[in-house]
């Protein structure tokens, strides 16, 4: 298997200019940070949020860059009360959470939220249910709340093999 790529997701690139101009971005999940460089390089205010924040200490230096370690899994929702103009998350799945990103996004935010889907675990990793998708569970999760820009379920082959679902969906309810 190949390591991870450095380079933002397609998806997240394709509708990274519908997030509001030098708005806070929420990276949940952010991994290696791939997406609060992206991001950050665009002139958004990110909050980079993992259990594990080793791989993003160096943002630390960055103005525009807050970093917090958090277990998104166990405990209160951490962002209670606060609100982005762009959420983003990606090869993440928790569904407790998906809920409480509605509720963060802020009036005329932008939600890019991409992941595995069943079916995966027939291509590799990961193979647990409880971190991959149903069919249209990412529509059936936003569609009720947010306008939906654009969604897609998709086998692919690059960078490896997998299934995702992927959804851009912007609050456009009033506050």
């Amino acid at each position: 298997m190949s390591p991870p790529s450095k380079a933002p997701s397609p998806w997240v690139e394709r509708f990274a200019s519908l997030i509001p101009e030098r708005g806070t971005v929420l990276d949940l999940a952010c991994g290696s940070g791939r997406h609060t460089r992206y991001l950050s390089a665009m002139g958004h205010h990110l909050l980079a949020v993992d259990i594990d924040v080793a791989r993003v200490q160096d943002l630390s230096q960055n103005e525009n860059v807050e970093i917090l370690k958090a277990d998104l899994e166990a405990g209160e929702w951490p962002f209670s009360g606060r609100y982005f103009e762009g959420i983003v998350v990606t090869n993440y799945l928790h569904r407790p959470n998906l809920p409480r990103l509605v509720e963060s996004l802020a009036p005329g935010g932008v939600l890019i939220y991409e992941t595995f889907a069943k079916g995966n675990e027939k291509l590799g990793g990961p193979s647990n249910p409880d971190f991959l998708l149903n069919p249209a569970e990412l529509l059936d999760a936003f569609a009720p709340r947010l306008t939906i820009v654009a969604y897609e379920h998709t086998i692919e082959d690059e960078p490896t093999p997998a299934v995702r679902q992927r959804i851009c969906a912007v609050n456009a309810s009033d506050p």
